[in-house]
């Protein structure tokens, strides 16, 4: 469904040392209805590679293509008519409220200076009943935990009537309790309405119970992409970080769990 194609990008000379940072060589196949996570160290390149699956970045070279038409070819409009994104944060530039916030995602199905109709308002309001945020449409959103945020920001996401759904560490900074509950909004979404979501985490455990295949992602090149039981070994995770890991199947959990190993002392 979404497919990236020997695609290359690089930042030059934004970093302060100087040094450049590329991706290279970036192939793979997101298929439809599938929920991927995105793993890799920090400055591996995920967020990049999102945004060019999100048509937010151009590659150069290479090819993205949402079923089978170049993402190069689509207007800012359709992009955002079939691709959606959640941040790592929002910060909004005024004080709304979470009905004006979710509101946001119909903006690619409005008119030019056309306001939102009742048919807008009624698919804002079942979105957040989706997301079990209904109860905090008059809300200001600034007022709202990090969990409930979060899930006020994938109803915006699903108000936009989107295909595709792209999540940049969707339970970062929250508490267990609040990463369980969006891991199980996801599921159910993912379940529910065939949306084909990639999100990228540093949780490893989070993508091993989700996620039905990974994305492995080392120094802006892909080290591994396929099912999760297949990708999720103790050798790959090793290979990842630069650690020791113990991947087992946890059988009252249901999925595999991941466990560092101390570094042994130098």
């Amino acid at each position: 469904m979404l497919s990236a194609s020997d695609v290359a990008f690089g930042y030059r000379g934004a970093r302060r040392s100087g040094e450049s940072f590329t991706l290279s060589g970036l192939t793979l196949d997101i298929r439809e209805g599938s929920l991927t996570a995105l793993l890799g160290p920090n400055g591996c390149g995920k967020t990049t590679l999102l945004k060019l699956l999100g048509g937010v970045l151009a590659p150069d070279p290479g090819t993205v293509t949402l079923r089978g038409r170049a993402l190069a070819t689509m207007t800012r409009l359709d992009i955002a008519r079939a691709i959606a994104t959640v941040p790592q944060e929002t910060h909004p530039a005024f004080d709304y409220t979470c009905l004006e916030m979710v509101l946001m995602g119909r903006h690619p199905h409005l008119g030019v200076f056309t306001l939102e109709g009742p048919a807008d308002i009624r698919i804002a309001r079942e979105a957040m009943t989706a997301t079990g945020t209904a109860q905090l449409a008059a809300r200001q959103y600034m007022t709202l935990s990090g969990g409930e945020k979060q899930r006020v920001v994938i109803a915006a996401a699903l108000a936009q009537s989107c295909e595709v759904l792209l999540l940049d560490e969707p339970t970062a900074s929250l508490d267990l309790g609040f990463q369980l509950e969006i891991a199980a909004l996801l599921q159910r979404l993912n379940r529910e309405r065939g949306m084909t979501m990639v999100l990228a985490t540093h949780d490893v455990n989070l993508a091993a119970s989700l996620c039905d295949s990974v994305i492995m992602m080392k120094a802006g090149r892909i080290l591994a992409h396929g099912p999760t039981r297949d990708v999720l070994t103790g050798p790959a995770v090793s290979r990842l970080y630069d650690i020791d890991a113990d991947v087992a199947w946890h059988p009252r959990a249901g999925h595999l769990t991941i466990t560092p190993l101390p570094r042994a002392p130098q």
